[in-house]
């Protein structure tokens, strides 16, 4: 059994040998700049000390849109944390398209328990576009009072300086929106912490790596904060009315008027509750997908990110090469033997220091260690599939993810040379 392979592994050897040693060595590279990079995002030291700083800069009303469908799990505990800030003046808009939503209920609920704060339920069923997100969006937007705008999906939870520290950047004229990583929670059974796996130790790393290297390419619906200004700069939410990639493409229309993208250093939380293995693969494909089609030299290039599967190539490829009887043969098949050996190590130890860093006590780090390998294939599979097909399939329906020709109102708001893939970005969402 093992002839045509070692036969396979050896001939032409140079080349598939340090192909192969090549591959291993980028993945374990790329493993251990996620396993360090950006430690300190999200730690408790640094939240204060934001939120010192946005306090200090007397915090400006800001207007929160929190657009819904339907009752998620954990929906009231989620919208609670909003009504928990300590921002000193701040609007809830809630809305759904439907008086029938299960979502009022849930809001009903949140305007009983907080009777002091400002929310309003908005119902309107006004369509706007394909993107019935952004219709409500829309919506919404007609009701905010404030200049200060922060707009975050249904199932984020957030901590009380929450508001002070995403708004505070916005103070300085260059700076256009400010987002926020996340990490996931895993709501039920199996499958849900598969999933959990998928943000906290592929997305997550990935965006940190992206963003010490200088990236500000990515805009997630965790959070959104802009100025009116910058919103009416871009076209309003009118601009995206039609694009899947609504978060995507907010940030970067405001990015194509030179204003920057900031990172901000709170790190929101957010629940990932697929119950099945096939709701998990559409989701995770449909965001793989968009990532394909926003940046298909980048999407193409993720396949050094999937660590396992290099790992178990390194090994084979040793065992192989091993086997076929050159180690003492020449100084090349021993080098090969020995960077193959480092590869492989480094790359196992880097990802058991990102599972470690992404697990956050040692209980989760032993329950979760027998699914990093299934996380890792499971991913590399949804790439390759994710590498054909022009449609994703987004609440029950068959979206396409083509880049539709802009619409007026967004061509006028940006400058005539912009050019821009209406897809989302890959903010895991």
């Amino acid at each position: 059994m093992t002839g045509p392979l070692v036969s396979a592994l050896t001939t032409p050897w140079p080349e598939l040998v340090w192909l192969l040693v090549a591959l291993c060595s980028a993945a374990a590279f790329y493993g251990l700049v996620a396993a360090f990079t950006m430690p300190r995002l999200g730690t408790a030291s640094l939240v204060r000390e934001a939120a010192r700083r946005a306090r200090r800069a007397q915090p400006v009303p800001v207007s929160v849109l929190k657009p819904l469908c339907g009752a998620e799990p954990r929906l009231y505990e989620n919208l609670a944390t909003f009504c928990e800030q300590r921002h000193p003046r701040f609007q809830l808009l809630f809305g759904v398209s439907s008086p029938v939503d299960p979502a009022i209920a849930v809001v009903r609920r949140l305007k009983a328990a907080y009777p002091g704060h400002d929310i309003e339920l908005v119902v309107d069923p006004s369509v706007h576009g394909s993107n019935l997100k952004v219709s409500n969006l829309i919506n919404l937007a007609a009701r905010a009072r404030y200049d200060a705008i922060v707009v975050a999906d249904s199932d984020i939870a957030v901590e009380p300086d929450y508001l002070e520290i995403v708004t505070a950047p916005l103070a300085d004229p260059e700076v256009g929106v400010v987002t926020c990583l996340y990490s996931a929670r895993s709501i039920g059974g199996f499958w849900p912490r598969v999933g959990a796996l998928f943000i906290n130790e592929w997305f997550a790393p990935s965006v940190r790596v992206a963003h010490s290297t200088g990236s500000r390419a990515f805009g997630f619906g965790a959070t959104l904060a802009l100025s009116r200004a910058t919103l009416e700069r871009i076209g309003g939410f009118a601009a995206l009315k039609d694009c899947l990639a609504d978060d995507y493409l907010l940030a970067r229309y405001a990015r194509d008027h030179g204003l920057a993208t900031v990172l901000a250093p709170v790190v929101v939380a957010t629940d990932v509750i697929e119950p099945t293995f096939g709701a998990l693969w559409l989701r995770e494909t449909r965001w793989l997908r968009t990532i394909r089609s926003v940046n298909p030299a980048g999407f193409a290039s993720l396949f050094i990110t999937f660590t396992t599967p290099w790992l178990v190539l390194g090994v084979l490829g040793y065992a192989l090469l091993a086997a076929s009887g050159g180690m003492g043969t020449c100084a090349a098949t021993r080098t090969a033997l020995a960077a193959l050996a480092t590869a492989t190590t480094g790359g196992i130890i880097a990802r058991l220091v990102l599972h470690v860093r992404a697990s956050g006590s040692w209980g989760t780090f032993w329950r979760d260690l027998p699914l990093v390998p299934l996380r890792d294939v499971l991913l590399a599979l949804q790439w390759l599939a994710a590498a054909f097909g022009s449609h994703v399939i987004w609440r029950g329906v068959r979206v396409s993810v083509a880049n539709p020709e802009a619409g007026e109102t967004s061509a006028m708001a940006r400058p005539a040379n912009s050019r821009r893939p209406a897809v989302e970005g890959p903010d895991g969402r």
